[in-house]
């Protein structure tokens, strides 16, 4: 049987992975399916970066705007929703353009994640409950780094919902979060094509900390203010993404407007850096230099002949 065709592009934010894909589904009769694991909430378009319609260019888009932003959301979900659109889009005759730069999302659909059985404990979640409700965010973080400092790492303090189920998993399966969460597959289970955008550092940084600024400018606070008033709570999962946990810590007294600003530039470039480091570890990956952006075009020329040379 002939495997499903994928063509994946993944990159640090702020690299141009939103321009090229676009490129590439108009050059190769594509659908985009997003694997960026905050774009999925609707009203929360500034601070994902999301893509407006008219940069779409009539290029049909999956996986953006599924969710109110107090909705929660996994990665078990995205996995069955971006693997069920693949498939839609190979039966079209299209090619599947998954695109983002959420490493785990992604690669939970590249070389199909296989997640343990859920472990639920309500009397274990409400100790811990109970334990933020006495000690605060900066504890039970710490709660968590002494049991699993690796996972610990991964997640913001901010983050409580995950914090807490981490702690709940881990004491009543007695097993890290990496233990338990499953395996990778060896092989993925596509006819795959992963195109990697990297740029020279400095370049990158420049072009995150314009973007932030662009972001203020365009009305993130607006945005998060708006969320606020229609009664999102503080402590949903949608308000731990980077863009919105700064913000936030503005309108609620935490911070000063200049350092939230500075703030969510230099945790976007943490982030960049962490994307970097979670996708040079993924296998077939064909990394491509954009750093020239003069050259843009020529970019965008060599890459399509790899894609082509894959899939054609």
């Amino acid at each position: 049987m002939n495997k499903e065709k994928l063509l994946v592009i993944i990159g640090p934010t702020a690299v141009g992975k939103t321009k090229l894909s676009v490129s590439l589904a108009q050059r190769f009769n594509g659908e985009v399916i997003s694997g960026d694991s905050m774009q999925i909430y609707r009203g929360m378009d500034i601070g994902t970066a999301k893509i407006t319609p008219d940069e779409m260019q009539g290029v049909p888009h999956h996986l953006i705007d599924l969710r109110e932003p107090w909705e929660s959301f996994s990665v078990n979900e995205f996995q069955t929703l971006a693997t069920d659109h693949i498939t839609q889009i190979n039966q079209r005759g299209r090619l599947p353009l998954l695109v983002g730069g959420t490493g785990l999302y992604v690669q939970s659909v590249t070389h199909q994640f296989q997640f343990a059985e859920d472990s639920r404990d309500e009397e274990v979640r409400q100790k811990w409950e109970t334990y933020l409700q006495k000690h605060g965010r900066e504890a039970l973080h710490q709660a968590l780094a002494q049991k699993d400092p690796i996972y610990a790492e991964q997640l913001h303090p901010n983050n409580t919902r995950r914090v807490i189920r981490a702690l709940e998993i881990i004491e009543t399966t007695g097993q890290s979060m990496a233990e338990y969460q499953g395996e990778w597959e060896k092989s993925s289970p596509y006819e795959l094509a992963m195109v990697g955008l990297t740029m020279e550092r400095q370049k990158l940084y420049e072009r995150i900390n314009h973007r932030v600024d662009l972001m203020i400018q365009d009305g993130l606070i607006e945005e998060v203010q708006r969320l606020l008033d229609e009664g999102v709570p503080v402590d949903c999962q949608s308000f731990s993404g980077i863009g919105y946990k700064e913000i936030l810590g503005y309108l609620t007294g935490e911070l000063e407007r200049e350092e939230a600003i500075a703030l969510l530039k230099r945790n976007t470039r943490r982030f960049a850096k962490r994307q970097h480091t979670w996708f040079r570890r993924m296998k077939d990956i064909q990394w491509f230099d954009v750093t020239a952006l003069d050259r843009w075009e020529e970019h965008e020329q060599i890459i399509a002949e790899y894609v082509a040379g894959k899939f054609c």
